[in-house]
């Protein structure tokens, strides 16, 4: 049996239960099998009195310590942020908070590594729970980590470090491991490990009944991913101008939202864009499945859950040529990468309304992408650890 510690910042709770889904999804899937052993730790960060009652923080102070979520023992433990003040301090201070709550754990549940899920700050923080614990540790790289926090030179060091001193380190691509190794990072030690899909959940259906439940005439194309600027709904939105009838769902929420609904209107789109906030897994396979295609015209990814979660439900996927893309979009029925430019993505969602792929050749891409196959290339991972 091996038991195994999972730290995970994202992860999803009672506030938020959207977040991190694919980490309790891949976790779930550990856990299920005979010869593991798993509990969670999913750490709080909260900034000290008033500012803890900052909308953003404020449904976060509720939370149990700890709990059964969906199967899973998962423990809460606070840890001091400090806004504005930078963000090099939080892993030293997070490992700080979580000792004692690791030692507990470990008087009782005796695990045999620590498995953090993203490089910030959880690879950093099971650098120095692991030294003191004696146990070995592994990181697993999903993409913003290094795209976005390995771009922060105080930062970066911290990864750095943390990635020379782990027993294994894990990547969602073959892409991101080239980019972990760009930044420093030791490419003997990176294995790759693909994401999995839900295939029960992720199916096709009948396409022209579902778009009617929606109320939707024409062409339908849908973008997941928050609304930060990064996800590229504003070039989805601009494309929609040379895609004669399409309606555009937006799937997500976050600081651009405004913005982006202000675009809308301004091309005279409104009528056809429909910002829909964060949907849960169901409503979402729901929503890809009566899509024609999925557009996502990213700035960068590591591997993308909505790419494989699109190519399930039978729906190909037109984004850009970034990270893992061509280890998912590897076939022309899957879809197109394209260039970050409105004209680009409108060129290929026409191709693919104008011809488009069988649901059946579409869904086959995803086939290989399995939360089995996910774990049990997980558990050879960290076995080889201990």
């Amino acid at each position: 049996m091996l038991r195994v510690l999972t730290l995970a910042t994202l992860f999803p709770n009672g506030a938020r239960p959207t977040f991190g889904l694919f980490v309790e999804r891949q976790t779930r899937a550990l856990a299920a099998r005979d010869d593991v052993a798993t509990e969670v730790v999913a750490p709080v960060g909260l900034p000290l009195g008033p500012l803890s009652r900052h909308p953003h923080y404020a449904p976060l102070r509720g939370l149990p310590r700890e709990e059964e979520w969906n199967g899973l023992k998962v423990y809460r433990p606070r840890y001091r942020v400090w806004p504005g003040l930078g963000q090099a301090g939080t892993a030293r201070r997070m490992a700080r908070a979580l000792l004692p709550v690791l030692r507990d754990i470990r008087s009782r549940f005796p695990f045999d590594a620590i498995e953090a899920e993203f490089f910030w700050p959880d690879g950093p923080a099971a650098m120095r729970l692991a030294a003191a614990l004696g146990v070995p540790f592994s990181i697993k790289a999903r993409g913003s980590d290094i795209h976005f926090w390995g771009a922060q030179p105080a930062i970066a060091q911290q990864i750095v470090a943390a990635g020379e001193a782990a027993d294994g380190l894990l990547a969602v691509s073959a892409a991101l491991k080239r980019d972990m190794a760009v930044l420093g990072l030791p490419a003997q030690k990176i294995g790759v490990l693909h994401t999995g899909v839900d295939l029960d959940l992720f199916h096709p259906v009948e396409r022209k009944a579902a778009k009617a439940a929606l109320g939707v005439e024409g062409p339908l194309l849908i973008a997941i991913g928050h609304l930060n600027g990064r996800k590229g709904q504003e070039i989805a939105i601009a494309a929609l101008e040379r895609i004669p009838g399409a309606t555009l769902l937006l799937a997500g929420d976050g600081p651009e939202r405004a913005r982006l609904e202000r675009e809308a209107a301004a091309k005279g789109l409104a009528g056809r864009v429909r910002f829909l906030g964060v949907q849960p897994p169901e409503v979402l396979a729901g929503l890809l499945a009566a899509a024609d295609a999925m557009v996502l015209p990213t700035i960068s990814e590591g591997l993308a859950n909505a790419w494989v979660e699109a190519l399930a439900c039978g729906t190909p996927v037109v984004t850009s040529d970034v990270g893992g893309a061509r280890e998912v979009i590897d076939r022309p029925v899957a879809g197109r990468l394209v260039a970050r430019d409105p004209g680009a993505v409108a060129e290929a969602v026409n191709a693919l309304l104008a011809g488009p792929p069988a649901q059946a050749a579409v869904r086959a891409v995803a086939q290989r992408f399995s939360w089995e196959r996910n774990a049990a290339e997980l558990r050879e991972h960290l076995a080889s650890l201990v």
